[in-house]
């Protein structure tokens, strides 16, 4: 690989700081493949910014925003340096659009759909726009909203396109792929014309050999593919219509499966099935199951073992067929499963949820059986099933519960150094 200077990253929505620490580690003494250079973090509706206060004390040398990104981008947009790479990961909105009243070919998206502010970036930037974008979000985004599933994430790709990106995608779930914890997340990559990533496209006979050859994500995350993409689908119209009318949108299956790229508005897409080796693994692997993870019964608090309430976790654990009312009074029949209580330590864990922290019986909150009994995760345990550094969320200011809320929110860092690596790879190599 040629040396080359590392790609400038800014990081956006950015927790504390999962991208980051992904990218870190595809830095070495004799290559510095990234250097993050600003970042924003700003949680809406709060007094105390936590996250952002952390994400600060971990990372003190990167130049940090703690406004909200829309006024940033309207104020103070200079603040934003020049970067090659944008990676962040945004919330799952409706990214609807509706012509403006004041001229018929204006598009105006919804006010606080954080999308649009990686968009009015991209955009503000002109020729100085990011050449790559790494985002991630629930895989869900594939098939939202419900009574149009694909739209929002048709106006997304139209949008990028139209900026003049490739863009590709893949769900990926980590523990497929030797990583701790099932958590699937699609994964999101754009190339800007200009770069070599995207000449290398561009040139391809077959598009979607992209996708299982020697594709960024697949370098990083190899799949094969279900079925093979014969023919590809066309997004057409400005995002107005896309908004409105894209492929006659079907309220029970989305036009977009777990593996895809766009290219001049059209788009190859399948479902993949993960061929991982772990020997030809870009990212660290470690921890692979839930017992891995778990600290030495010496070093857990009592606070975390289960006191005098096991019916209660047992009754939420449970299998339930029961009449339930509605505030307002209204009756209905409720059903639910069983789940394994505790928990199983042979496999990867569950998905960890942002109400992971505190002593309340729930249903999905972890419970582990340990030599002095049953008890909840602890945060430096749940750090490590996102593959984060012990103690990476302690501050003296933050509860336990606030360090398992920031690990239910965030990504699991294996899948960003992966990603990353095999990114730079491409980009030294072009």
């Amino acid at each position: 690989m040629s040396r080359k200077n590392p790609i400038k990253t800014i990081e956006l929505f950015a927790g504390v700081g999962g991208f980051h620490l992904g990218l870190n580690q595809c830095n070495s003494k004799e290559q510095e493949a990234y250097n993050v250079v600003w970042s924003n973090q700003w949680e809406p509706s709060t007094k105390r910014q936590h996250a952002s206060e952390v994400y600060q004390e971990r990372f003190p040398d990167t130049k940090h925003s703690n406004e909200d990104i829309a006024k940033v981008i309207e104020e103070g947009f200079a603040e934003i340096p020049n970067h090659d790479l944008l990676v962040g990961g945004f919330p799952c909105q409706d990214y609807s659009v509706a012509r403006t009243l004041s001229k018929a070919d204006g598009l105006q998206g919804k006010k606080g759909v954080l999308w649009w502010s990686i968009h009015d970036i991209i955009l503000k930037k002109g020729k100085n726009a990011p050449s790559y974008l790494l985002l991630e979000n629930v895989d869900r985004l594939l098939k939202s909203p419900a009574k149009q599933r694909g739209r929002d994430f048709a106006i997304m790709l139209s949008s990028l396109n139209d900026l003049g990106y490739i863009v590709e995608w893949r769900v990926i779930n980590a523990a497929e792929f030797g990583m701790p914890q099932r958590r699937r997340r699609v994964y999101i990559m754009a190339y800007k014309k200009g770069t070599g990533i995207h000449k290398k496209i561009r040139k391809l006979k077959e598009p979607s050999s992209w996708l299982t050859g020697e594709g960024v994500m697949n370098k990083a995350f190899p799949m094969k593919l279900e079925k093979p993409i014969n023919v590809p689908f066309v997004i057409e119209g400005d995002l107005a219509d896309i908004s409105e009318n894209f492929i006659d949108y079907n309220p029970k299956k989305s036009p977009f499966n777990t593996v895809g790229v766009m290219i001049d508005n059209q788009v190859y897409s399948s479902k993949g099935l993960p061929d991982f080796d772990d020997s030809k693994a870009l990212h660290t692997v470690k921890w692979k199951t839930l017992r891995d993870v778990l600290q030495d019964d010496s070093e857990v608090p009592e606070e975390f073992y289960l006191k005098g309430e096991l019916d209660k976790w047992e009754y939420m654990k449970g299998a339930k067929k029961e009449e339930r009312k509605t505030t307002a009074g209204f009756v209905y029949n409720y059903s639910e499963g069983s789940m394994v209580f505790p928990d199983a330590l042979d496999k990867a864990s569950r998905t960890i949820v942002t109400g992971e922290g505190g002593a309340t019986a729930s249903r999905f909150k972890h419970v582990v059986a340990t030599n002095k009994g049953l008890r909840r995760l602890t945060p430096v345990e749940l750090e490590r099933l996102n593959m984060f550094p012990d103690g990476h969320s302690e501050l003296a200011t933050i509860s336990n519960a606030k360090r398992a809320f920031f690990m239910g929110n965030a990504l699991v860092v294996g899948i960003v150094e992966g990603l990353g690596k095999s990114l730079y790879e491409s980009h030294s190599k072009l």
